[in-house]
Parts: C-alpha cells; structure tokens; sequence
C-alpha cells in the first residue's frame, strides 16, 4: 500500500491510498457535485450495493489532471451500519455522539428554535438516511460521468432506495449566496502530502483527521473495532444550511450610513473582505490582488498580526471558527476541522433586500476523527458562545443563532462598537453525522455475511 510524507513529516506515514479521497482533499476550484442519500431496506442489497460503488470510491489525492479528477465518496450513518448488519459488538465501539445522531444533540450545538430538528427537512433526523454518496468534481462533464456510474449502482440494488437528492454547485460570482469567497483554509495534516494553505500552519497530527494515527494528545483517537473498520476512516457533519441573504443585507444597511460602510461591516462579521482577502493583512479595504495569491491569502497569524482585534475582530466568523495563535481560552489545535462548503440554490440578485422565497444555502460538510471535541465544540463554545474570548452572550455574528437578540463587539479606537439586535442569518434545514470508512472497511462492509 502507498503512503504519503511531506517535508514537515516526523515519523508519521498515512495510508493514503486506503483513505477516501472525499475525506482529505480540498474542494476543487470551480465545483459542481451531487449528495444523495439512501436508506437499506435489505442489509444484503446494501451490501450488494457497497460492491458495486467500490470501484467507483477512490482513494488518495488528486491526480494531476484536474480536468478528469471527480470523485465519488461513500459514508454510512450509525443506523446504515446497523441496516447493513455489522455485529453489535463492533456497532457499540463507535462513539457516543455517533450512535445518538446529530438530531438528538441538537441543542448542545445551537440547532433551536427554527433551527431545531422539529423543522428540518425529511428524511434528516428520522434514522432514514443510511448511506451519503457525496459526488465532487471541478468539471462537469467528468462529475455527469461519476454519477451516471453512482446512479446506475443504486438504481440497479433493489432494496436500497433514495430518500433525499441536493445538488450543489460554485455560483457564477465564485462566492457563497452571502457574497463572499469561501473554501481558502485547509489544515497542514502530517504525513498526507498535502499542503495546508497556510504555511505558518505547524502540522496537525494526522490522528485529528483519520483514524490509527496519533492525535494532538500523543494518543491514538478510539477506534471502532475490529481494526479493519475503523483504520483509515473518519467522521463526518454533514449539514444542510438556509442562508437568510435578504435579512443580512437589511441589517448592513440599517446600520450603515454608505455602501462602504456596509462592505466594511460585513467583512467585519466575516473576517475577510468578499474577495477572500483576509482584515488581518488588509484592514481598511478589499484587497483582490493579495486575495487572488494563494501563498499570501491564507498566510497570516492573528497574535503576530492582529492580536487586538482591530483588523478581524476577535467575534469574526472565520476567527471563531479557527482562532489559529489567537489569545483564546483552550488550546485552538485541538478543535482543527476539515470543512467543506458547498452551495446550492440561485443567488438573491444583487440590490434585493426582501426575500424572494428561493432555497438557498450550503451543505457543509466538518470531517474530524473527535465529534464531541472538534465539530460538537466548535459550534457549542465557539459559534454559540463567546467566553473563550471574552465575550460572554455574544455568538458567531454569521453561523449563531441570535434569534433577533444577538450582539457583537466590533474593537475600534477609541471606543468600540457594539451591534445589538442581530438576527439569525442561517437556519439549519438538517444534519447527520456519517462515518467515513477507509477502503479496506468499505470491502469489508461489503462482504460481511449473516
């Protein structure tokens, strides 16, 4: 089996040939792709159909032709394992937040009120989903390609039936329906091969992202058992999320005086301007030329730079989210992610500031080997909570739920500014939490017998 080591490697050499590619690789750039769901209804045509995508699931990274590079990932909920008959025994190694589902830890992660799981969309939440195809490519004819191959294998599985379809893809704009560049920041991972976009980045131990490596504790993260199963997999949230893009833009303007007040206090919510270029390196305007540099766009620390937070406020989206150096309460390594935003629905045209009643949003998917303390966390402490940085009450101005109560501090001299009243401008239409085989446990999966 082929493994892969970079530069900044000590010791650690992951499998990646056995890793799904759908976990490790960045999204490409332009994209299009598929999520489908499915639920077994016969655990011997779920296994039959676990056959018949194996040769569709590759693993490793991407190939240097980018034009033929698409892939086809494949995970399983907690009750996809149990509907494809893995032994109790193995089923009660998983961890805890796996088995219970995300619908049932709704709560601790900020999904209520319009958010809860009351009003997520079917089948999410109902135990129904037992297998997530995800289909990626940056060309789409390539991508049509993987997924006639995709559909063609379940189609063909009776048995097996689809319960839910969401196609995604890069708007023209190249941003996300809120109007700004996404997808710039992936982790450094030792022993991948990969680069992380940010080269003042130390390497995150391997064990954060895939299972059978040591993780930032020095340990091994629990493995699902046997060894087979759970080696070279992962986890991953995948989450369906509405964007609120009219009531974002009525809150800019309301408490704006001009068009660039308003780019200026959006990018200070976000924590980059809508090019993607980053407040810390470029505090008073957008900065398309350093946002188009992938060796500068993602090449900064906010304690060296900005550890005041006069540049990116230290409540700013991509701040939370991944504090990097930052002054916070708690070690910010512990909590690194790999996500994955994807859009679906047509943008709100530009101007419009009443809702035009469209679907429109991202599904985003956070892969990590730890739910409880890295997915779970992230959007418990970081997100819905503002203690670890000292302010507590205050939450993610972009990803909270404010329910129209919310406030952010914005540092400025001499006085700060301190917005009140914040709505909630994304709304959770569902979740689950899958788990991410390696291919050596998918060929297991798919042989097991009664």
């Amino acid at each position: 089996m082929n493994t892969a080591d970079n530069s900044n490697t000590v010791g650690v050499r992951v499998e990646i040939d056995d890793v799904q590619s759908g976990a490790l690789r960045p999204r490409p750039v332009p994209y299009a792709g598929e999520f489908v769901f499915l639920r077994i209804d016969d655990r011997q045509a779920g296994r039959a159909l676990l056959r018949r995508l194996l040769p569709l699931t590759s693993g490793g990274l991407p190939g240097a032709d980018r034009s033929q590079d698409a892939w086809v990932a494949v995970a399983l909920s907690y009750q996809g394992l149990r509907a494809l008959g893995v032994p109790q025994e193995s089923l009660d190694s998983f961890p805890r937040a796996f088995r219970e589902g995300m619908a049932a830890r709704a709560e601790l992660i900020g999904d209520v009120g319009e958010s809860a799981p009351d009003h997520w969309e079917a089948p999410f939440g109902t135990g129904d989903v037992h297998i997530a195809l995800s289909a990626l490519s940056s060309d789409v004819g390539q991508l049509g390609k993987e997924l006639e191959r995709a559909r063609a294998a379940y189609e063909e599985t009776p048995g097996v039936r689809v319960v839910w379809q969401q196609e995604v893809r890069q708007l023209p704009t190249g941003r996300t329906t809120f109007g700004f560049r996404d997808g710039i920041s992936h982790p450094n991972i030792e022993g991948v091969g990969l680069p992380g976009s940010n080269p003042q980045e130390v390497p995150i131990k391997a064990g954060e992202f895939i299972l059978g490596y040591p993780d930032e504790t020095g340990s091994l993260p629990p493995t699902p058992s046997p060894d087979v199963l759970g080696r070279n997999g992962t986890y991953a949230a995948v989450r369906k999320i509405h964007t609120n893009v009219a009531a974002w833009r009525r809150y800019l303007r309301a408490n704006s005086s001009s068009a660039e007040e308003e780019a200026l206090l959006a990018a200070k919510m976000v924590g980059r301007w809508p090019s993607g270029a980053p407040l810390t390196l470029s505090p008073d305007r957008d900065d398309p030329e350093l946002a188009a540099d992938p060796h500068r766009v993602n090449n900064f620390l906010y304690r060296e730079h900005d550890d005041g937070g006069f540049g990116c406020p230290a409540g700013a989206h991509i701040r939370r989210t991944n504090p990097r150096d930052a002054t916070i309460i708690g070690d910010a390594r512990m909590h690194r992610l790999i996500r994955r935003g994807t859009t679906y629905g047509p943008p709100l045209p530009e101007g419009v500031l009443e809702d035009d009643g469209a679907e429109r949003g991202l599904v985003g998917v956070f892969i990590g080997t730890h739910l409880e303390r890295q997915f779970e966390f992230i959007k418990a402490e970081w997100v819905n909570d503002g203690n670890f940085i000292g302010y507590p009450g205050e939450k993610d101005p972009v990803a909270g739920h404010h329910g129209g109560t919310g406030s952010v501090t914005i540092p400025e001299k001499p006085v700060r500014r301190r917005l009140r009243n914040l709505p909630s401008f994304v709304v959770t239409r569902g979740g689950e939490y899958c788990f991410l085989p390696g291919l050596s446990a998918l060929r297991w999966l798919a042989e097991l017998e009664d």
